[in-house]
Protein backbone atom coordinates (compact mmCIF):
# COMPACT_ATOMS: atom_id res chain seq x y z
CA UNK A 1 0.00 0.00 0.00
CA UNK A 2 1.35 3.43 -0.95
CA UNK A 3 1.90 5.72 2.00
CA UNK A 4 -0.03 9.01 1.94
CA UNK A 5 2.02 11.96 0.81
CA UNK A 6 0.85 14.18 3.67
CA UNK A 7 -0.21 12.59 6.95
CA UNK A 8 -2.71 14.39 9.20
CA UNK A 9 -4.11 11.42 11.14
CA UNK A 10 -1.77 11.52 14.13
CA UNK A 11 -4.61 11.46 16.65
CA UNK A 12 -5.24 7.88 15.49
CA UNK A 13 -1.61 6.75 15.09
CA UNK A 14 1.45 8.96 14.78
CA UNK A 15 3.56 8.84 11.63
CA UNK A 16 6.39 9.06 10.88
CA UNK A 17 8.24 7.60 13.84
CA UNK A 18 11.78 8.47 14.86
CA UNK A 19 14.10 6.12 12.92
CA UNK A 20 15.41 4.54 16.11
CA UNK A 21 11.95 3.18 16.93
CA UNK A 22 11.86 0.83 13.93
CA UNK A 23 15.53 -0.01 14.38
CA UNK A 24 14.88 -1.12 17.97
CA UNK A 25 11.96 -3.32 16.90
CA UNK A 26 14.07 -5.09 14.29
CA UNK A 27 17.05 -5.42 16.64
CA UNK A 28 14.85 -7.01 19.29
CA UNK A 29 13.40 -9.50 16.80
CA UNK A 30 16.87 -10.43 15.57
CA UNK A 31 18.74 -10.47 18.87
CA UNK A 32 16.44 -10.99 21.88
CA UNK A 33 13.08 -12.39 20.78
CA UNK A 34 12.80 -14.86 23.67
CA UNK A 35 10.01 -14.69 26.25
CA UNK A 36 10.81 -12.14 28.99
CA UNK A 37 10.36 -13.42 32.52
CA UNK A 38 9.91 -17.01 31.33
CA UNK A 39 13.45 -18.31 31.36
CA UNK A 40 16.89 -17.83 32.88
CA UNK A 41 18.91 -18.20 29.67
CA UNK A 42 20.75 -15.21 28.28
CA UNK A 43 18.27 -14.25 25.57
CA UNK A 44 15.30 -14.37 27.95
CA UNK A 45 17.19 -12.20 30.43
CA UNK A 46 17.98 -9.69 27.68
CA UNK A 47 14.32 -9.61 26.64
CA UNK A 48 13.37 -8.88 30.25
CA UNK A 49 15.83 -5.98 30.26
CA UNK A 50 14.19 -4.55 27.14
CA UNK A 51 10.76 -4.56 28.78
CA UNK A 52 12.04 -3.10 32.04
CA UNK A 53 13.85 -0.30 30.23
CA UNK A 54 10.54 0.73 28.69
CA UNK A 55 8.95 0.68 32.18
CA UNK A 56 11.69 2.91 33.58
CA UNK A 57 11.34 5.47 30.79
CA UNK A 58 7.55 5.57 31.23
CA UNK A 59 7.90 6.01 35.01
CA UNK A 60 10.28 8.92 34.46
CA UNK A 61 8.00 10.57 31.91
CA UNK A 62 4.80 10.21 33.95
CA UNK A 63 6.29 10.88 37.37
CA UNK A 64 5.84 7.69 39.38
CA UNK A 65 8.53 6.05 41.50
CA UNK A 66 8.10 2.31 40.98
CA UNK A 67 8.26 1.12 37.33
CA UNK A 68 6.40 -2.03 38.38
CA UNK A 69 3.27 0.05 39.00
CA UNK A 70 2.89 0.09 35.22
CA UNK A 71 0.99 -2.72 33.46
CA UNK A 72 1.81 -2.93 29.78
CA UNK A 73 -0.89 -3.93 27.30
CA UNK A 74 -1.79 -3.69 23.66
CA UNK A 75 -3.39 -0.20 23.62
CA UNK A 76 -5.33 2.41 25.61
CA UNK A 77 -8.55 0.45 25.16
CA UNK A 78 -7.16 -2.55 27.02
CA UNK A 79 -5.78 -0.29 29.74
CA UNK A 80 -9.14 1.45 30.22
CA UNK A 81 -10.97 -1.87 30.37
CA UNK A 82 -8.56 -3.15 33.01
CA UNK A 83 -8.98 0.03 35.04
CA UNK A 84 -12.76 0.27 34.83
CA UNK A 85 -13.71 -3.40 35.10
CA UNK A 86 -10.98 -4.10 37.62
CA UNK A 87 -11.90 -1.27 39.98
CA UNK A 88 -15.67 -0.71 39.90
CA UNK A 89 -17.79 -3.02 42.04
CA UNK A 90 -21.44 -3.97 41.76
CA UNK A 91 -23.84 -1.15 42.66
CA UNK A 92 -21.19 1.59 42.69
CA UNK A 93 -21.40 4.95 40.92
CA UNK A 94 -19.08 6.33 38.23
CA UNK A 95 -18.82 9.84 36.82
CA UNK A 96 -17.38 10.53 33.39
CA UNK A 97 -17.70 13.37 30.89
CA UNK A 98 -20.04 13.70 27.93
CA UNK A 99 -17.10 13.73 25.50
CA UNK A 100 -15.61 10.33 26.33
CA UNK A 101 -14.33 7.80 23.81
CA UNK A 102 -16.19 4.51 23.32
CA UNK A 103 -13.29 2.83 25.14
CA UNK A 104 -14.71 4.43 28.28
CA UNK A 105 -18.39 4.54 27.44
CA UNK A 106 -18.80 0.92 26.36
CA UNK A 107 -17.12 -0.67 29.42
CA UNK A 108 -19.23 1.58 31.65
CA UNK A 109 -22.43 0.66 29.84
CA UNK A 110 -21.43 -3.00 30.13
CA UNK A 111 -21.12 -2.59 33.90
CA UNK A 112 -24.42 -0.75 34.00
CA UNK A 113 -26.10 -3.76 32.34
CA UNK A 114 -24.31 -6.53 34.23
CA UNK A 115 -23.43 -5.11 37.67
CA UNK A 116 -26.08 -2.46 38.30
CA UNK A 117 -23.43 0.25 38.17
CA UNK A 118 -24.75 3.81 38.01
CA UNK A 119 -23.15 6.09 35.43
CA UNK A 120 -23.36 9.89 35.29
CA UNK A 121 -22.27 11.59 32.09
CA UNK A 122 -21.21 15.07 33.12
CA UNK A 123 -22.28 17.67 30.57
CA UNK A 124 -19.67 19.90 28.93
CA UNK A 125 -19.96 23.04 26.86
CA UNK A 126 -19.69 22.74 23.07
CA UNK A 127 -15.92 23.03 23.36
CA UNK A 128 -15.64 20.01 25.67
CA UNK A 129 -15.00 21.92 28.90
CA UNK A 130 -16.55 20.85 32.20
CA UNK A 131 -17.66 22.76 35.27
CA UNK A 132 -15.80 21.42 38.30
CA UNK A 133 -18.57 22.60 40.61
CA UNK A 134 -20.98 20.45 38.60
CA UNK A 135 -18.61 17.51 39.03
CA UNK A 136 -18.61 18.08 42.78
CA UNK A 137 -22.41 18.26 42.88
CA UNK A 138 -22.76 14.91 41.10
CA UNK A 139 -20.60 12.99 43.58
CA UNK A 140 -22.63 10.45 45.57
CA UNK A 141 -21.87 8.40 48.66
CA UNK A 142 -21.21 5.35 46.42
CA UNK A 143 -19.09 7.15 43.80
CA UNK A 144 -15.97 5.04 43.41
CA UNK A 145 -14.47 6.37 40.19
CA UNK A 146 -14.20 9.52 38.09
CA UNK A 147 -13.07 8.97 34.49
CA UNK A 148 -11.95 11.83 32.26
CA UNK A 149 -10.08 12.16 29.02
CA UNK A 150 -7.18 14.56 29.35
CA UNK A 151 -8.07 15.83 25.88
CA UNK A 152 -11.01 15.08 23.58
CA UNK A 153 -10.03 13.18 20.44
CA UNK A 154 -12.60 15.21 18.48
CA UNK A 155 -12.46 18.70 19.98
CA UNK A 156 -8.87 18.91 21.20
CA UNK A 157 -10.05 20.51 24.45
CA UNK A 158 -7.83 20.03 27.51
CA UNK A 159 -9.34 19.39 30.94
CA UNK A 160 -7.84 20.75 34.21
CA UNK A 161 -6.67 17.37 35.46
CA UNK A 162 -4.80 18.70 38.50
CA UNK A 163 -7.90 20.53 39.78
CA UNK A 164 -10.05 17.46 39.22
CA UNK A 165 -7.39 15.31 40.89
CA UNK A 166 -7.41 17.54 43.98
CA UNK A 167 -11.21 17.28 44.23
CA UNK A 168 -11.06 13.49 43.92
CA UNK A 169 -8.35 13.31 46.60
CA UNK A 170 -10.42 15.44 48.95
CA UNK A 171 -13.43 13.16 48.40
CA UNK A 172 -11.48 9.90 48.54
CA UNK A 173 -12.48 8.95 44.98
CA UNK A 174 -10.24 7.24 42.45
CA UNK A 175 -9.36 9.28 39.33
CA UNK A 176 -8.75 7.51 36.02
CA UNK A 177 -7.33 9.63 33.19
CA UNK A 178 -7.49 8.64 29.53
CA UNK A 179 -4.28 10.12 28.10
CA UNK A 180 -4.75 8.78 24.57
CA UNK A 181 -4.31 12.26 23.09
CA UNK A 182 -1.83 13.73 25.58
CA UNK A 183 0.76 11.11 26.55
CA UNK A 184 4.03 12.41 25.15
CA UNK A 185 2.43 15.68 24.05
CA UNK A 186 1.44 17.40 27.31
CA UNK A 187 3.38 17.19 30.58
CA UNK A 188 1.74 14.52 32.78
CA UNK A 189 2.87 13.86 36.35
CA UNK A 190 0.59 11.39 38.10
CA UNK A 191 1.61 12.25 41.66
CA UNK A 192 1.48 16.02 41.25
CA UNK A 193 -1.83 15.86 39.34
CA UNK A 194 -3.56 13.40 41.67
CA UNK A 195 -3.99 10.71 39.04
CA UNK A 196 -4.66 7.24 40.46
CA UNK A 197 -4.74 5.43 37.13
CA UNK A 198 -3.35 6.65 33.80
CA UNK A 199 -4.21 4.84 30.56
CA UNK A 200 -2.03 5.64 27.56
CA UNK A 201 -1.17 4.38 24.06
CA UNK A 202 2.29 3.70 22.77
CA UNK A 203 1.49 4.40 19.13
CA UNK A 204 0.38 8.04 19.27
CA UNK A 205 2.26 10.82 21.08
CA UNK A 206 4.84 8.40 22.47
CA UNK A 207 5.83 7.60 18.87
CA UNK A 208 6.05 3.85 19.42
CA UNK A 209 4.62 0.94 17.43
CA UNK A 210 0.97 -0.06 17.33
CA UNK A 211 0.04 -2.84 19.73
CA UNK A 212 1.61 -1.09 22.72
CA UNK A 213 0.17 0.86 25.63
CA UNK A 214 -0.21 0.70 29.36
CA UNK A 215 -1.92 1.54 32.62
CA UNK A 216 -0.27 3.20 35.62
CA UNK A 217 -1.92 1.88 38.80
CA UNK A 218 -1.45 3.64 42.13
CA UNK A 219 0.25 1.36 44.72
CA UNK A 220 -2.78 1.45 47.04
CA UNK A 221 -5.10 0.02 44.37
CA UNK A 222 -5.68 -3.67 43.76
CA UNK A 223 -7.54 -4.26 40.52
CA UNK A 224 -9.24 -7.46 39.46
CA UNK A 225 -7.13 -8.67 36.51
CA UNK A 226 -8.70 -8.41 33.09
CA UNK A 227 -6.93 -11.56 31.90
CA UNK A 228 -5.77 -14.69 33.69
CA UNK A 229 -3.00 -17.00 32.57
CA UNK A 230 0.73 -17.55 32.43
CA UNK A 231 3.04 -14.96 33.94
CA UNK A 232 6.29 -16.79 34.57
CA UNK A 233 5.95 -16.15 38.31
CA UNK A 234 4.10 -18.04 41.07
CA UNK A 235 3.28 -20.71 38.49
CA UNK A 236 2.33 -23.19 41.20
CA UNK A 237 -0.54 -20.95 42.37
CA UNK A 238 -4.10 -21.40 41.10
CA UNK A 239 -4.82 -17.67 41.08
CA UNK A 240 -3.09 -14.80 39.34
CA UNK A 241 0.11 -13.69 41.10
CA UNK A 242 -0.23 -10.92 43.66
CA UNK A 243 3.03 -9.24 42.60
CA UNK A 244 3.17 -6.40 40.11
CA UNK A 245 3.28 -6.13 37.19
CA UNK A 246 2.75 -9.88 36.66
CA UNK A 247 -0.74 -9.72 38.16
CA UNK A 248 -1.95 -7.66 35.21
CA UNK A 249 0.25 -9.00 32.39
CA UNK A 250 -0.82 -12.53 31.54
CA UNK A 251 0.71 -14.07 28.44
CA UNK A 252 3.70 -13.25 26.26
CA UNK A 253 4.15 -9.49 25.87
CA UNK A 254 4.89 -7.59 22.67
CA UNK A 255 8.61 -7.39 23.40
CA UNK A 256 9.66 -5.98 20.00
CA UNK A 257 6.89 -3.39 20.26
CA UNK A 258 8.04 -2.40 23.73
CA UNK A 259 11.61 -2.11 22.46
CA UNK A 260 10.33 0.42 19.93
CA UNK A 261 8.19 2.15 22.54
CA UNK A 262 11.25 2.51 24.76
CA UNK A 263 12.95 4.50 21.99
CA UNK A 264 9.84 6.62 21.48
CA UNK A 265 9.77 7.39 25.20
CA UNK A 266 13.44 8.36 25.12
CA UNK A 267 12.76 10.70 22.20
CA UNK A 268 9.94 12.41 24.13
CA UNK A 269 12.09 12.68 27.27
CA UNK A 270 14.93 14.28 25.30
CA UNK A 271 12.70 16.65 23.35
CA UNK A 272 10.33 17.59 26.19
CA UNK A 273 6.55 17.21 26.06
CA UNK A 274 6.15 20.95 26.54
CA UNK A 275 8.23 21.61 23.41
CA UNK A 276 6.27 19.04 21.42
CA UNK A 277 3.00 20.65 22.51
CA UNK A 278 4.22 24.14 21.70
CA UNK A 279 5.02 23.19 18.12
CA UNK A 280 1.75 21.32 17.60
CA UNK A 281 -0.27 24.16 19.13
CA UNK A 282 1.36 26.69 16.84
CA UNK A 283 0.45 24.65 13.78
CA UNK A 284 -3.16 24.13 14.87
CA UNK A 285 -3.48 27.89 15.35
CA UNK A 286 -2.12 28.43 11.86
CA UNK A 287 -4.70 26.04 10.38
CA UNK A 288 -7.57 27.56 12.35
CA UNK A 289 -6.68 31.15 11.48
CA UNK A 290 -6.54 30.24 7.79
CA UNK A 291 -9.87 28.38 7.83
CA UNK A 292 -11.98 30.44 10.22
CA UNK A 293 -13.41 32.72 7.48
CA UNK A 294 -13.87 30.03 4.84
CA UNK A 295 -17.53 30.03 3.72
CA UNK A 296 -19.64 27.02 4.79
CA UNK A 297 -16.89 25.74 7.13
CA UNK A 298 -17.29 25.43 10.91
CA UNK A 299 -14.38 24.73 13.22
CA UNK A 300 -14.95 22.60 16.32
CA UNK A 301 -13.39 22.82 19.75
CA UNK A 302 -11.71 25.67 21.65
CA UNK A 303 -11.42 29.03 19.92
CA UNK A 304 -8.26 30.43 18.36
CA UNK A 305 -5.74 31.36 21.04
CA UNK A 306 -7.07 28.85 23.59
CA UNK A 307 -5.27 25.73 24.72
CA UNK A 308 -5.85 22.56 22.70
CA UNK A 309 -3.97 19.52 21.48
CA UNK A 310 -2.85 19.10 17.87
CA UNK A 311 -6.36 18.46 16.55
CA UNK A 312 -8.42 20.61 14.19
CA UNK A 313 -11.87 19.18 13.43
CA UNK A 314 -14.33 20.84 11.10
CA UNK A 315 -17.55 20.36 9.19
CA UNK A 316 -18.21 21.62 5.70
CA UNK A 317 -21.87 22.40 5.03
CA UNK A 318 -23.54 20.55 2.17
CA UNK A 319 -20.72 17.99 2.02
CA UNK A 320 -20.45 14.67 3.80
CA UNK A 321 -17.38 14.44 6.02
CA UNK A 322 -16.35 11.16 4.40
CA UNK A 323 -16.56 12.77 0.98
CA UNK A 324 -14.22 15.57 2.07
CA UNK A 325 -11.75 13.03 3.45
CA UNK A 326 -11.97 10.98 0.24
CA UNK A 327 -11.21 14.02 -1.91
CA UNK A 328 -8.29 15.02 0.29
CA UNK A 329 -6.88 11.52 0.00
CA UNK A 330 -7.48 10.83 -3.67
CA UNK A 331 -6.88 14.26 -5.17
CA UNK A 332 -4.36 15.82 -2.79
CA UNK A 333 -2.61 12.85 -1.16
CA UNK A 334 -3.63 14.10 2.30
CA UNK A 335 -4.66 11.62 5.01
CA UNK A 336 -7.25 12.80 7.55
CA UNK A 337 -9.94 11.05 9.59
CA UNK A 338 -13.65 11.49 8.96
CA UNK A 339 -16.77 10.19 10.66
CA UNK A 340 -17.55 9.81 14.35
CA UNK A 341 -14.05 9.03 15.69
CA UNK A 342 -15.41 6.41 18.13
CA UNK A 343 -16.82 9.23 20.26
CA UNK A 344 -20.53 9.77 19.51
CA UNK A 345 -20.97 11.54 22.85
CA UNK A 346 -18.52 14.25 21.80
CA UNK A 347 -20.29 14.64 18.46
CA UNK A 348 -23.60 15.11 20.22
CA UNK A 349 -21.96 17.77 22.37
CA UNK A 350 -20.52 19.53 19.32
CA UNK A 351 -23.79 19.37 17.39
CA UNK A 352 -22.35 17.03 14.76
CA UNK A 353 -24.22 13.90 15.81
CA UNK A 354 -25.90 13.58 12.41
CA UNK A 355 -23.06 14.71 10.18
CA UNK A 356 -19.79 13.59 11.72
CA UNK A 357 -16.71 15.71 11.11
CA UNK A 358 -13.34 15.85 9.40
CA UNK A 359 -10.37 15.69 11.77
CA UNK A 360 -6.88 16.84 10.83
CA UNK A 361 -4.22 16.17 13.47
CA UNK A 362 -0.58 17.22 13.44
CA UNK A 363 2.51 15.76 15.08
CA UNK A 364 5.92 17.02 16.11
CA UNK A 365 7.19 16.01 12.65
CA UNK A 366 4.52 17.87 10.66
CA UNK A 367 6.11 20.64 8.59
CA UNK A 368 4.80 24.14 7.92
CA UNK A 369 4.80 23.32 4.22
CA UNK A 370 2.50 20.37 4.84
CA UNK A 371 0.20 22.60 6.89
CA UNK A 372 0.04 25.13 4.04
CA UNK A 373 -0.83 22.38 1.56
CA UNK A 374 -3.65 21.14 3.80
CA UNK A 375 -5.05 24.66 4.16
CA UNK A 376 -5.08 25.29 0.42
CA UNK A 377 -6.67 21.91 -0.29
CA UNK A 378 -9.51 22.49 2.20
CA UNK A 379 -10.11 25.97 0.78
CA UNK A 380 -10.33 24.58 -2.76
CA UNK A 381 -12.81 21.92 -1.66
CA UNK A 382 -14.90 24.53 0.16
CA UNK A 383 -14.92 26.72 -2.97
CA UNK A 384 -16.38 23.82 -4.93
CA UNK A 385 -19.39 23.38 -2.64
CA UNK A 386 -22.65 23.54 -4.59
CA UNK A 387 -25.45 25.09 -2.51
Amino acid sequence: MTKPLLYFDNAASSWPKPPQVGEAVLRCINECAANPGRGSHAMAVQASRVVFEARKHAAKLFGFKNPNDLAFGSNTTEALNLAIKGHVKEGEHVICTAVEHNSVRRPLEYLRRTKNVQVTYLETDEFGRINIDALKENIQSNTSLVVINHSSNLLGSILPVADIGQLCRDKGICLLVDAAQTAGILPVHVEQMGIDMLAFPGHKGLLGPQGTGGLYIHPRLDLEPLMHGGTGSQSEAIDQPSVRPDRYEAGTPNTPGLAGLSEGLKFVLRTGAENIHAKEWGQTQRIMEALRDVPHLRLLGPAIGEERTGIVSFVLEHMDASEVAFILDQHYGIAVRAGYHCTPLAHETAGTGKTGAVRASVSYFTTDEEVDTLIEAVKEIADSVIL
